[in-house]
């Protein structure tokens, strides 16, 4: 491999670095292809042997875009892995890929998309899952992480593959995506027509709303246990204030550095709750006496189905990568690792303190104040402020939609466009402050709805033709190679989350959040806080 400089575009009249990469495949050694660094574009198809050559490539620098250009405009690839369309055609920049701003700001291969799901799924419900076991038992609190797990794995990769179908139709009608970002109620408009849409961003919409309440409330409820002077609602107000900066933040496209630090942080946090409740013992008296009753039974479990339903945002993160193909086991793998945090933290939380978790849903507030816990706090602060961000961004892109911005190349513009959204979910969080409790009523009512069961059902009216089944994107995967038997999983998980999720959950979950309400009331000011300490009395 040789690196030549110096290339002068007669258009532009711009210096282009560019690399001569040699193929060295027995019979063709000579056969040099050019990868402009600016842009990716290259002379020539590489088949065969070559791609291997042009994997590392990609792989070594990336592809520079954009900000508002989240992924080439004809993207194109079959299943052996053949690139079509060319790009950047224009005049280049005089920019190297190896730039600080490309580490840092621009993301878009398969481990950006990793890092971005792993530190998705789990934020402050980490938190919450001992609260969880407490109200399930150990047994079943495990056994439902792994189902719930796999599930959602399943989901996210449908997702995926009608994402890859919605694509692959557009871009035979010669649909341009350029400073245009893929969202998932498009997807079900372009392959299952306008009521889908409609229904399909009702529920996205709604979650993700709450979704972002949700971290709000779980910021507050954090850092009352570092500085208790101010009171949560207090906290809410100021959080609100500092998540709302993620209006700069144009896409997924640019979370790169932000989902690696989050996922060291939850890394942190969850060996951290782990070690500390091993190190702490069990409490004097100690009893796991759950399951005892049906309605925080199946609260717990819809705080789990919750945890692994993080996929809300999944096409939007296919969309900011180089290859979108290449997402499908990508949720699977970010499960798998997400395991390593739950299990353990909660099993060693729920082992320690047993029934007490059943009044306190954060497990900060059962672990002693060190600064290990203290260096915890702050570090899921920051993550949250993260996924507040992962949440937030769809509903910024579909209200940018709405009001015509969403074509702006200004990032300033686009951010004042989206301060609108942030309002009302900063409210939200003031009116109902139950952490714990909402996770599970959003989980039955929300998430089972949009991340279970619509892909499912999407994907089985989808390819219900023969003609469709046949012309497909994306063909069975090599573990299941037979459309009967994806269609019995989907119908599985229908039926599954329709009466055990939402039916059982959504009757559990709310008969819970309604008793918070009656005993809290709303804009509760400091939601399960410690009675203040009543002053001495006077002699």
């Amino acid at each position: 491999m040789t690196t030549r400089e110096a290339t002068t575009n007669k258009h532009s009249q711009t210096t282009i670095s560019y690399i001569s990469l040699c193929v060295l495949d027995g019979e063709n050694e000579n056969e040099n292809y050019k990868l402009y660094l600016g842009t990716g574009y290259m002379d020539g198809w590489m088949m065969g042997s070559r791609d291997y050559g042009y994997a590392i490539i990609e792989e070594m620098l990336g592809e520079k875009q954009a900000e508002e250009s989240i992924v080439p405009s004809n993207y194109s690839e079959t299943e052996n892995g053949e690139r079509g369309g060319k790009e950047g055609h224009g005049e280049f920049e005089d920019h190297s890929v190896f730039s600080m701003k490309n580490i840092l700001w621009h993301g878009g291969s398969v481990w950006d998309a990793w890092f971005s799901c792993s530190s998705n799924q789990v934020a402050q419900v980490l938190l919450t899952l001992p609260y969880s076991f407490s109200q399930l038992g150990m047994v079943s609190g495990i056994v439902l992480q792994i189902f719930y797990g796999l599930l959602g794995s399943w989901t996210a990769y449908l997702i995926s593959v009608l994402y890859v179908e919605y694509r692959a139709r557009k871009e035979k009608e010669n649909v341009n995506f350029k400073n245009h970002v893929i969202q998932w109620f498009e997807v079900l408009d372009g392959l299952l027509g306008p009521y889908w849409k409609a229904i399909g961003l009702a529920f996205n919409c709604t979650f993700l709303l709450f979704g972002s309440v949700i971290q709000l409330i779980a910021c507050a409820s954090n850092i009352y246990y570092i500085n208790d002077h101010l009171d949560k609602r207090t906290w809410t107000y100021i959080f609100g204030a500092c998540c709302a900066t993620t209006v700069f933040i144009p896409s997924f496209h640019n979370y790169r550095i932000w989902s690696f630090l989050g996922l060291g942080m939850t890394t942190y946090t969850a060996w951290y709750m782990a070690i500390a409740a091993l190190i702490h013992g069990q409490v004097d008296g100690v009893e796991h006496s759950a399951p005892q009753k049906l309605v925080l039974y199946f609260t717990g479990a819809t705080n789990i189905l919750y945890t692994f339903g993080g996929h809300a945002v999944t096409v939007e993160i296919m969309h900011a990568m180089w290859k979108p193909q290449k997402f499908k086991y990508i949720y699977l793998l970010a499960t798998l690792y997400v395991f390593t945090l739950t299990l353990p933290s909660s099993a060693a939380v729920y082992w320690a303190f047993g029934d007490e978790l059943l009044n306190h849903s954060n497990a900060f507030s059962v672990l002693p104040k060190t600064r290990w816990r203290d260096a915890a706090v702050i570090l899921m602060l920051i993550h949250q402020f993260i996924t507040f961000g992962f949440a937030c961004t769809p509903l910024y892109f579909v209200w940018e939609k709405v009001i015509g911005m969403h074509d702006t190349k200004s990032i300033c513009l686009r951010a004042v466009a989206r301060l609108p959204v942030v309002i009302p979910i900063w409210f939200l969080a003031i009116i109902f402050p139950f952490f714990g409790p909402i996770n599970s009523a959003v989980g039955a009512l929300l998430v089972s709805f949009t991340v279970y069961i619509i892909p499912a059902l999407a994907h089985m009216l989808t390819y219900r033709k023969a003609s469709a089944r046949q012309n497909a994107a994306e063909k069975p995967p090599s573990f299941l190679p037979s459309w009967t038997a994806m269609y019995v999983i989907n119908a599985f998980v229908i039926v599954w989350v329709l009466v055990v999720g939402f039916g059982f959950g959504g009757w559990a979950s709310v008969t819970n959040f309604v008793r918070q309400v009656d005993t809290f009331g709303l804009f509760a000011k400091c939601y399960q806080c410690k009675p203040a300490a009543l002053p001495p009395p006077k002699h």
